[in-house]
């Protein structure tokens, strides 16, 4: 496939941005295939992704950030992102004992259906070893030993290279020190009864508050608990007739759903954090 850049940026809005910055593409050569902004009129940010085919682009593929940060940074008070289609993104998987989420993200990435590579699968628990053998996955095996062992963690995804992280229902909080490593780059699932919900036995408390809506919800990690940038939410409809087995069962289908459309966006470059919010591109 055709090589492709792809930029991500915001900034104070101000007029000519979208036109300096489509100038900059095409006056280089550069076949434009994807646009698209927003501006957020409260804040008054202007947000934008862009994507361009390399082929005939005049600016070394090497050189082309540099470019951009020395005619838009300063002059925009742009903050930007600037990421290539033959770079694969490397994705280290955290899983403790449930595996419906890791089988979800294993079977897609086995199926080729996303443009990524996960090196390392690691637990706090033996439980998942055996999943990660069976698709050829080395999996690191760290009990809980905290300061020691996310040490042991930090410098075994830096060997690998490792540009995020995924916490498949992870049952660890993740320290400051590795979430601050990976600032927006730590995506995390969990139900959406958070706070009403509390606790262990989510599930069981909603099946005795007799709830008539599950939901889950996809969000990049911060020091905050589970009060992270929003990436993917849904929601599946409960009945009278359904056990609390069934809350589980549909809780369970939702997550993994839920969590493969967020690492999926994250994938394709279609995310831009800003404060405590996100901007989801189509």
């Amino acid at each position: 496939m055709m090589t492709t850049a792809k930029l991500l940026l915001h900034c104070p809005d101000k007029p000519g941005i979208l036109a300096e910055v489509t100038d900059f593409i095409t006056v280089n050569k550069g076949n434009i295939i994807y646009l698209d902004q927003y501006v957020d009129h409260v804040e008054n940010i202007f947000f934008m992704r862009i994507e361009w085919e390399l082929k005939d682009f005049l600016v070394p593929q090497e050189k082309i950030e540099d470019y951009f940060r020395t005619l838009y940074g300063q002059k925009y008070e742009m903050d930007f992102r600037l990421y290539f289609s033959d770079v694969k993104p490397r994705m280290a998987i955290f899983v403790s004992k449930m595996s419906h989420c890791l089988f979800d993200m294993l079977a897609r990435y086995t199926a080729g259906e996303w443009n990524v590579e996960i090196p390392l699968i690691i637990s706090n628990h033996p439980d998942l070893q055996h999943v990660a053998e069976r698709f050829g996955i080395p999996f690191y095996l760290f009990p809980i030993t905290k300061e020691e062992q996310e040490r042991i963690e930090m410098e075994l995804l830096a060997k690998h290279n490792i540009t995020f992280i995924v916490l498949a229902r992870y049952m660890q909080v993740i320290s400051e020190q590795m979430i601050n490593a990976y600032p927006n780059k730590i995506i995390n699932i969990h139900h959406s009864f958070l706070p009403a919900f509390v606790g262990a036995k989510p599930y069981h408390a909603a099946f005795q508050r007799g709830v008539k809506i599950i939901g889950a919800t996809s969000h990049y990690v911060t020091t905050e608990l589970d009060a992270g940038p929003i990436i993917e939410q849904d929601v599946v409809r409960i009945t009278h007739k359904d056990s609390i087995e069934d809350l589980v069962n549909k809780g369970k289908d939702l997550e993994k759903i839920v969590l493969s459309r967020a690492v999926q966006k994250h994938i394709e470059r279609k995310i831009l954090a800003y404060k405590n919010k996100t901007v989801i591109f189509s």
